[in-house]
């Protein structure tokens, strides 16, 4: 039974662990394009540097004060064409079932040691570049303070690796494995109590949202180059509680590679009946969902091109991505539009929320 308080004390000095994790396991085959590199069980470990929370701010108890931290990964993917990864990551643990069971979302960015080159790397058709954007989850059983300062975990994880179309290829890589290892609290026994700290109920008005989003990719055509795109985003959102929020808007996209693109298949295969003079703009409506931890907010996203002059991997899009709030109105965010499980584009945004 979790010890809840429900007066503050003074500020006390931050309770922190470490974790040192193993995993091995086997590469999923989510795009026949890879068959050919999965050929061995990938190995590697995770050490993460975690600070709990206790309710001193009213998110922390609405989540069931999940630890913020930060952590490493090392994966080898037994695979010469492969090569190794390794990840920064900002990650957050939440707590099930009387906090045995512990949920690890990662967020960041890894460095491949041999990506695809066309003379020294040609096979090689998973990862592009170098930088890849990193998602890794851990789902564990977890044990602190089994013998002293040290206890154990163990369950499973998945590890994920793209570039989102920053340069081609990018068929990407999804890693799932067993994991094991033990864990050091840093911080005495004598934990200061769980808060409960209320809050009062959230009211809001309608809001709108206006965002602008760039950066670069590229098409699955390697070598067709890296061009800036542009998407002009409007759409209102409605809070639902302290927790949650729905949206219905629209975008606009200038992707500018879809004009290579067009030129491309116009002009190399005429049997696919491509108009070299199709516009390569788009348009879309999309209905979201923005879920608020602090001053982060995780935004997911269902959108339907309404203006789609050219096909390109079908009407449907989604996006997922990590909104920051700045003060009260203005925020940034990074996200990643896909058709499915293929993305297109990861998406730097400012906007305002009035």
């Amino acid at each position: 039974m979790l010890a809840l308080s429900r007066t503050f004390a003074q500020a006390e000095q931050p309770v922190r662990n470490l974790d040192l994790n193993a995993f091995y396991g086997s590469v999923l085959l989510h795009n026949t394009d890879i068959s050919h590199l999965i050929r061995n069980h990938p190995s590697g470990i995770i050490l993460g540097w975690n600070t709990k929370t206790f309710g001193s701010q009213a998110w922390q108890s609405l989540f069931n004060y999940p630890d913020t931290g930060i952590s490493f990964v090392y994966q080898d993917m037994r695979n010469e064409t492969l090569g190794q990864h390794f990840g920064l990551y900002a990650h957050y643990n939440f707590y099930f079932f009387q906090r045995s069971l512990q949920l690890r979302i990662g967020q960041g960015v890894a460095y491949n040691t041999n990506p695809y080159d066309a003379t020294e790397n040609f096979r090689n058709n998973a990862y592009g570049t170098h930088l890849l954007s990193s998602t890794y989850l851990m789902l564990q059983y977890y044990r602190q303070r089994v013998w002293d300062r040290w206890g154990f975990r163990a369950g499973l994880t998945l590890v994920h690796y793209s570039n989102a179309n920053l340069r081609a290829p990018n068929t990407s890589t999804n890693t799932f494995g067993l994991t094991a290892g033990i864990l050091y609290d840093l911080s005495p026994a004598d934990e200061p109590g769980y808060r409960v700290t209320s809050s009062d109920p959230v009211q809001e008005r309608l809001r709108v949202n206006l965002a602008f989003r760039s950066g670069v990719n590229e098409s699955d055509v390697v070598g067709s180059g890296q061009f800036p795109f542009y998407i002009f985003s409007a759409y209102a959102d409605k809070r639902l509680g302290r927790l949650s929020a729905i949206q219905l808007g629209t975008d606009i996209f200038y992707s500018n590679f879809l004009k290579e693109l067009i030129r491309f298949q116009a002009t190399a295969f005429p049997e696919l009946g491509v108009d070299p003079d199709a516009d390569y703009k788009r348009a879309g409506a999309f209905i979201g969902h923005e879920l608020f931890i602090n001053k982060l907010s995780v935004i997911t996203q269902l959108g339907y091109y309404v203006y789609y002059p050219f096909d390109f991997e079908g009407r449907t899009y989604n996006r997922v991505g990590l909104k920051r709030y700045f003060g009260p109105n203005w925020f940034g965010a990074l996200s990643l539009k896909s058709h499915g499980a293929k993305a297109e584009a990861l998406e730097f945004a400012i906007g305002i929320r009035l």
